[in-house]
């Protein structure tokens, strides 16, 4: 699979290709990226489908991986903290197995594994942190322009390293952690709760308030990539106009065809109701339909 991309006046050629097992070729221009990581960023997309729901009512997996893919498109260092934090990560997982089959409460290679991920954990958890704080009045703005009116929006941020070290919690947790054979304390466990007039998302609120808090989130998320990259990322809209109310949909689409937005991929089963969703907007949408 390959595409063309226009970038800042130059033209780009992404390919992907399935090798044997499963392994995935990534190229630019022809040459293969050294490593995958070096493509994230270079062609920033936002995308709003069906199952992001779960990132409003899902696991905290699903939280921090909304949080993790903005700021890794923002972001080479974090997401090189990211990558090393993962791997050592699994050593340490792998080695507490090995301490738990030999009854020990720990050796030199645990100290060393324990340094390296707190310096991981702390420097991800330093970028997340005052991140959020300077994203939510965007994730407000939003809200208040897709709702057409105001409803106070919060992103409590949930993390053992607010109030402790790493180092400290790691001791804290070492014996348990030899006992289930897993890392139970860092930054995979943070967690974001996500609060409309004060109340949990995750277990209230309306559809048409569920799906305008998860445009407000992306469309922050939009506007973050393109002030820290200085490009216009491609947004892909998959399904967006199911329950909700002519005014959101007007007000949504009113803001994907503003100047602050480029190339934007809308899918939807219903060609008409696409069409008459830009009704009234100087710029007609180009309809391809698609029979499968």
């Amino acid at each position: 699979m390959e595409g063309e991309f226009s970038r800042e006046g130059h033209q780009d050629q992404v390919a992907c290709i399935l090798r044997a097992k499963g392994k995935k070729e990534f190229l630019l221009n022809g040459f293969p990226y050294a490593r995958f990581s070096e493509h994230i960023g270079q062609f920033p997309a936002v995308m709003i489908a069906p199952d992001d729901a779960a990132i409003l009512t899902g696991m905290s997996s699903e939280r921090r991986k909304f949080l993790d893919i903005l700021l890794s498109q923002m972001d080479p260092a974090y997401l090189d903290h990211l990558i090393g934090y993962g791997k050592v990560l699994h050593q340490r997982n792998s080695h507490l197995k090995r301490l738990s089959a030999q009854g020990s409460p720990g050796d030199d290679l645990l100290d060393a594994l324990d340094r390296q991920i707190a310096g991981y954990g702390t420097a991800i958890h330093g970028i997340r942190l005052p991140f959020l704080e300077h994203f939510l009045p965007r994730v407000q703005r939003f809200y208040d322009q897709l709702a057409g009116s105001h409803e106070q929006v919060r992103i409590r941020y949930c993390s053992g390293l607010t109030s402790n070290f790493f180092s400290e919690l790691l001791a804290r947790t070492r014996q348990r952690d030899i006992e289930l054979e897993r890392t139970t304390a860092g930054i995979h466990r943070d967690d974001l709760e996500l609060l409309l007039d004060g109340h949990f998302l995750k277990t209230s609120g309306s559809q048409g308030q569920r799906k305008t808090f998860l445009f407000a989130l992306k469309f922050a998320q939009y506007e973050c990539i393109l002030e820290k990259r200085g490009l216009l990322p491609l947004l892909l809209l998959d399904d967006v106009f199911e329950r909700l109310d002519s005014g959101r949909i007007s007000r949504l689409i009113a803001h994907i065809s503003g100047p602050s937005v480029g190339q934007v991929f809308l899918s939807d089963t219903d060609p008409s109701r696409v069409i008459r969703a830009f009704e009234g907007f100087a710029e007609a949408p180009e309809v391809l339909e698609l029979e499968g």
